[in-house]
């Protein structure tokens, strides 16, 4: 698999749009663990689970950088978003793009 996003550029804004509309029906809360990561707190939920399970499959296959890891423990349910050094900037304003949807 190629490491960067083979998506057409057209079709990146819809992505983009889609992980924004995700995050605003479904997120709590959008917080960086670390340089690499960042972790959104959804609201636990079978449909936005299955929702967001479903994003990042499709998302993960055009851009193999990215990690994603949807995690429930606890009565809660959270997506880690992770990536190589060399992506930190996509991973910012990936970031920026999903706060800025929570709005």
């Amino acid at each position: 698999m190629p490491d960067a996003c083979t998506l057409p550029t057209a079709e990146r804004p819809l992505r983009t749009a889609e992980f924004e509309a995700t995050v605003a029906t479904s997120a709590r809360a959008v917080h960086r663990q670390d340089a690499t990561t960042v972790r959104v707190e959804l609201a636990p939920d079978a449909a936005a689970a299955a929702r967001v399970a479903d994003l990042a499959v499709r998302e993960g296959t055009c851009c193999s950088f990215f990690t994603f890891t949807l995690t429930t423990s606890g009565g809660g349910l959270h997506l880690d978003i992770a990536v190589p050094a060399g992506y930190v900037p996509v991973l910012d304003a990936l970031a920026a793009s999903l706060a800025g949807g929570r709005r």
